[in-house]
């Protein structure tokens, strides 16, 4: 009887050949909250053998009805870090480099530079999120960008698009603003609902930790984001 391994699963799924791609690649994750943290999972158990995660929060009790590392146990502990050891817990073989900081301006530009197969863009705050997306297009990076999964109560709306054809989004509409202002109107894969929101459900904050408003949220929809990202990730390297 043959050791099992416990990407068995998956070669029997994709094939050895498939499986090999994703072993031999390297996904770079910004934004390890609701969406960001799920998809990075996902990215690691299908079996990408190299991953960067970036984000410089820590863990508060109100991130515990979304994403996958908050608990009560670990408050106040760094988002990335916690991440990084659930992740090699799943996988000790990983090449994992973690960046436990906000980036911002150059931060941006030089966190892209390197070889990347792919970009999961999951970041929540609009300047660093217009920042990413412009300098992965000027590096010609391959990317998915996750827009607005708060006030969203729906799986089934959940699509897959062009930035350009995103509607009935807030966060998409001022992402596809700020990015016609640098010349960009499309060519940034989406991933959005287009559901109503109820604005009943968004509280207008005082723009301190950089969020203009705090939107109610249901525990699926961010992992969910997540997990369509990751497909699309998952998927383009796999048929390339």
């Amino acid at each position: 009887m043959t050791k099992s391994s416990w990407s068995d699963r998956t070669e029997l799924l994709i094939g050895k050949q498939k499986l090999k791609s994703l072993k031999n690649s390297h996904v770079l994750i910004v934004g390890l909250g609701g969406v960001g943290g799920f998809a990075a999972e996902c990215i690691c158990r299908a079996g990408v053998g190299e991953m960067t995660i970036v984000d410089g929060d820590v863990i508060s009790s109100s991130n515990c009805n979304r994403q996958t590392i908050a608990l009560h146990s670990n408050l106040g502990k760094s988002k990335a870090q916690e991440l990084a050891g659930r992740l090699r817990d799943i996988n000790p073989k990983l090449k994992l480099h973690v960046v436990n900081k906000y980036m911002i301006d150059d931060d941006i530009e030089s966190l892209v530079q390197p070889y990347f197969d792919y970009i999961i863009d999951a970041i929540d705050t609009i300047t660093p999120k217009v920042q990413l997306l412009t300098a992965a297009l000027k590096h010609n990076k391959k990317i998915v960008s996750a827009m607005g999964a708060g006030s969203k109560f729906d799986p089934e709306k959940i699509k897959v698009t062009d930035i350009s054809k995103t509607h009935m989004c807030p966060l998409a509409q001022a992402i596809r603003k700020r990015l016609r202002t640098q010349g960009i109107k499309k060519g940034i894969k989406a991933v959005f609902s287009p559901e109503k929101i109820d604005k009943e459900r968004i509280i207008v904050t005082d723009g301190s930790q950089n969020k203009k408003s705090i939107v109610g949220t249901i525990s699926y929809m961010p992992p969910l984001f997540g997990a369509v990202c990751a497909s699309v990730v998952i998927r383009e390297i796999i048929e390339k």
